[in-house]
């Protein structure tokens, strides 16, 4: 039904072949003027929160930043207007307009029809087509566990293996498990570190017995001075600086390392075959991609081996490795829409500001093209929040509203040990919600499976779903596909008002409403709000 819709709405779509951005020797900057209750969001997924852009904003510039999460160069409205280019530019909103700045092009708007369903539709059928692959479907249906929180740089076999035990002793339902930064050697090295995993093979498959499958964090970094730095470096498989023959050492968050030149294909196969060497000798099911942030690679000395290769290249080629392996998860990208590709929300605070985060960058996640998206760790992806604090000191509904917001998206991820910091009965009720994702899995898989052949998002905009009936601004409400509103509390009130548009809702206690409508209903701690939309004269 989709692509016949794109088929027909494709006759009334100004074409945008590539001479329709018109080349200008110098940059330029545009100034789309809104028009009136015409709302933009786009270009980079953590920038949800301000979304749409209708308010005053600093300039951001998609070729040097990516806010610890994705960028796409691509913005679209309420109105049905879409801007694409397949370079980066820099934005910002002011009085009331959107400011785009192009190196050499000019960009504008595309009317793909009159709502935003249209706009992303023509626009993904025509730049980010859906691949007709999706990631491993347990991403889906079953929790993620990852042991960044708990042990940070102290991985290990013996805090890992108990890790998992808690999971079963907890009866939380096991799925995919993560084992973070600091397993190997060091970076460039696939080995685990001897002295504190002596038989990781024993260690993996005592977890696969348990039901879990394993995934390892890995980065394009190298430690320098190496074995593995020498010999890389001698097959010219590390990026390099300009006019020498030498690896460059870049600064990242955890040093100075050399790093893959992935725009080198002999490079990428390379650092393929020695995942899959990890995988054949150890049993691991995939990995966590992590460390391919744009501004690594902005160094204007550095020298790639695709010479016309810029930073957001070398962020996409990073991305580009997972396609190899079905069980992947990413936090960095640029671009790479409609790819089988699980995407993760740059890492937040432990904060209930951090927390009303998670819902708009959810949703621009789903609006620039990256439905498979793991809405960060539930309480927070900072470790130095948790470090040795007891249940005494911890906000415990704050936790378990985070396990409330993950339940019904995509994906859910636990990293805190919420047996840890938990009281029994904040526990059950974590407890519960991870039951209840996996309740919905089937239909969350069915939504990926849909987002695999038509591009659209698994959670969606109320305004993408119900166009122009005043949900632009709706920021604390989800839509998981067509079928379910979700309307987690995100504060630590017990109260909250529930916008429902028209049709007929049967909310999660039995009672029905007849939309559109606004009503306050009462969300004690144990309660997650959502609604499911009932087909026409159904009650």
């Amino acid at each position: 039904m989709i692509q016949c819709f794109l088929f027909i709405l494709s006759f009334f779509v100004i074409p945008t072949p590539p001479s329709y951005l018109k080349r200008t020797p110098e940059a330029s900057t545009d100034t789309l003027t809104l028009r009136t209750n015409e709302h933009w969001w786009g270009g980079m997924v953590a920038l949800g929160s301000q979304m749409p852009f209708d308010k005053d904003t600093r300039k951001y510039d998609l070729a040097k930043e990516n806010l610890n999460n994705q960028n796409v160069p691509f913005m679209l409205s309420a109105a049905g207007r879409y801007v694409w280019s397949e370079r980066p530019f820099a934005f910002y909103a002011k009085d009331k307009q959107l400011h785009l700045y192009a190196e050499k092009e000019e960009l504008r708007p595309v009317q793909a029809g009159t709502t935003l369903k249209e706009a992303y539709l023509t626009a993904c059928s025509r730049h980010f087509p859906p691949s007709g692959q999706l990631p491993d479907p347990l991403f889906f249906s079953m929790p993620q566990y990852n042991t960044w929180i708990e042990l940070m740089y102290n991985q290990n076999q013996k805090d890992i293996l108990a890790y998992a035990d808690q999971v079963v002793r907890n009866d939380f339902p096991t799925g995919i498990f993560m084992v973070d930064d600091n397993w190997q050697k060091y970076y460039g090295n696939f080995d685990f570190k001897p002295d504190r995993f002596p038989d990781p093979r024993a260690m993996v498959d005592s977890l696969h017995r348990q039901g879990f499958r394993i995934m390892l964090w890995v980065c394009p970094f190298v430690s320098p001075d190496s074995p593995e730095f020498r010999d890389l470096q001698q097959k010219g498989y590390l990026i390099k600086r300009k006019g020498s023959r030498e690896a460059a050492i870049i600064p990242w968050w955890n040093g100075h390392s050399a790093c893959y030149d992935l725009s080198n294909p002999e490079a990428a196969d390379h650092f393929k075959a020695q995942l899959r060497n990890v995988q054949e000798i150890y049993g691991i099911d995939g990995f966590k991609f992590d460390a391919g942030d744009i501004s690594h690679y902005t160094d204007p000395t550095l020298a790639f081996a695709d010479k016309q290769a810029t930073a957001v290249d070398l962020c996409a080629y990073w991305a580009g490795i997972g396609l190899d392996f079905p069980f992947n998860e990413y936090r960095a990208g640029w671009k790479m829409g409609g790819e089988a590709l699980v995407q993760r929300l740059g890492d937040k605070n432990y904060s209930w500001d951090a927390l009303r985060l998670l819902i708009p960058d959810m949703l621009s996640a789903g609006l620039l093209g990256y439905a498979y998206t793991c809405p960060d760790m539930i309480g927070g992806g900072q470790f130095g929040s948790f470090l040795g604090v007891d249940q005494q000191k911890i906000d415990q509904e704050l936790i378990v509203r985070s396990c409330q917001v993950h339940a019904l998206m995509p994906m859910m991820q636990f990293s805190v040990a919420p047996w840890r910091i938990l009281d029994a009965r904040h526990l059950a009720i974590c407890r519960r919600y991870a039951r209840l994702h996996v309740e919905m899995g089937d239909y969350i898989v069915s939504l990926a499976r849909q987002a695999a052949l038509t591009g659209e998002p698994v959670v969606r905009h109320l305004e993408y779903v119900f166009p122009h009936q005043g949900f632009e601004h709706c920021k604390d409400q989800f839509m998981l596909g067509d079928r379910y509103l979700v309307a987690p509390v995100v504060s630590r009130e017990y109260r909250r008002k529930v916008s429902l548009p028209h049709g007929t809702w049967r909310d999660d206690t039995g009672r029905t409403f007849e939309g559109p409508c606004v009503i306050e209903t009462e969300v004690p701690i144990e309660r997650l709000p959502y609604f499911e939309r009932l087909p026409d004269g159904q009650r």
